[in-house]
């Protein structure tokens, strides 16, 4: 498929609109534009590229596809056919990207095209637990209230990262103001210490003689300081991307002594609110195991859902599943059980889900509040050190009379 940039006029009222389509061809461009009710005024291919900052720009935010979910879910809710409810968002959209994304799903319908394969060939921007519950919804008549579930599961998602994000921004700035000060005196105030023992003939002390080679270092080399740091990060991304680098790093997440607790309940808040989502949308119990695993974004805990969903497929219960595995939390296994034995599966994973969330609240709450006088003792120490460093040897020299 070939993306085309297009300027037409809508015959409804008149509107010109400019926007992409994607088709075979110009001729089936046009063809696609015309069926939709638009005359084509213009096409043209679009071109490939568009540099960094079109790249970074291009993009839909979880808050764009919220909204998009919502309009849509609430237009469908009121009648609209779901192409006329399609055009509606996509005048409301501000999103490029996702406008252009949006006209394309209109085109795949008019196609032929069930609501939940159109947004399928957006697999960058509609994940997994998007298009299950669409197709769920189409299946069972209910696709205004699984477009409600997916809005709603989203809003969960972003608020979580949005709590985990900004409980690391403040140990960043605390490390970088720590960075600053070290370089700062490294390559300022300790060449200036070396020239004052150098013509007053003394002997530098340890410390501060450490500290002089490694000034004399970074000032001679920082260029290969540079490129170490890019190599070694760039090596450690690719390192990251392959399947050993990813479960290494996915079981260091869970093992780490603060920080293991906290990824542990994001990973369980994550798969119970999905496998909660997903049953009450109708959902079938292997297959919203499948997707509630490729979509917890952890090797070791997608590999225990994968395990559990094998042993329920030779008929052990979801609870029994899940309660030989490491990985899972055990009071998720204890709610499901509650949850088999009254029939209700999906409204016990969601209570579990909001525990986890709670949770996960708390903790970074008090992770945050813990981590400010540590970083304080930490700068206090760096920051006395280095005037440690670089002040008692100058007031050696006062007391021995060198500067006399």
């Amino acid at each position: 498929m070939i993306t085309f940039n297009y300027t037409a006029r809508d015959t409804s009222n008149g509107k010109i609109i400019k926007s992409t389509v994607q088709a075979e061809s110009e001729r089936a461009a046009a063809k696609l534009l015309l069926a939709q009710d638009v005359v084509p005024l213009e096409i043209k291919e679009q071109k490939a590229g568009g540099g960094l900052f079109t790249k970074f720009t291009d993009r839909v935010s979880s808050k764009d596809k919220v909204i998009f979910t919502r309009q849509l879910a609430t237009l469908i809710n009121a009648g609209l056919p779901l192409a006329q409810a399609l055009r509606t968002v996509v005048d409301q959209t501000n999103n490029k990207k996702l406008k252009s994304v949006i006209t394309n799903i209109i085109s795949d319908i008019e196609g032929g095209s069930t609501l939940a394969d159109s947004f399928a060939k957006h697999p960058s921007i509609f994940n997994e637990v998007y298009i299950a519950l669409i197709a769920a919804g189409e299946a069972s008549g209910t696709l205004d209230n699984s477009l409600e579930r997916i809005a709603n599961q989203q809003e969960k998602d972003a608020e979580i990262m949005s709590k985990v994000r900004g409980a690391m921004v403040y140990p960043v700035i605390v490390l970088v103001v720590i960075g600053g000060v070290i370089t700062f005196m490294i390559l300022t105030v300790v060449p200036q210490i070396q020239r004052l023992f150098k013509d007053l003939h003394q002997e530098l002390p340890f410390v501060t003689q450490i500290m002089v080679d490694l000034a004399s270092f970074v000032t001679k080399f920082w260029w290969l300081i540079i490129i170490l740091i890019i190599v070694g990060i760039y090596f450690l991304r690719r390192y990251i991307k392959t399947d050993n680098g990813r479960r290494v790093w996915d079981t260091l997440k869970l093992r780490m002594p603060v920080a293991g607790n906290l990824f542990q309940k994001l990973y369980m808040a994550r798969f119970t609110r999905t496998g909660e989502t997903l049953l009450a949308s109708g959902v079938p119990m292997l297959e919203m195991l499948s997707i509630a695993a490729r979509s917890a974004n952890n090797v070791v805990v997608s590999e225990a859902i994968n395990r559990s969903a094998e042993r329920v497929r030779g008929g052990k219960s979801l609870s029994k599943g899940l309660a030989t595995e490491d990985a899972i939390a055990p009071l998720v296994p204890q709610m499901i059980s509650i949850g088999e034995q009254s029939g209700g599966i999906d409204k016990m994973m969601a209570k579990a889900a909001s525990f986890f969330e709670a949770e996960l609240d708390a903790a970074i709450k008090a992770l945050s509040t813990a981590i400010e006088p540590v970083l304080m003792v930490v700068l206090a120490v760096v920051a006395g050190g280095l005037v440690a460093a670089i002040l008692l040897p100058v007031y050696g020299l006062i007391n021995t009379g060198a500067l006399n």
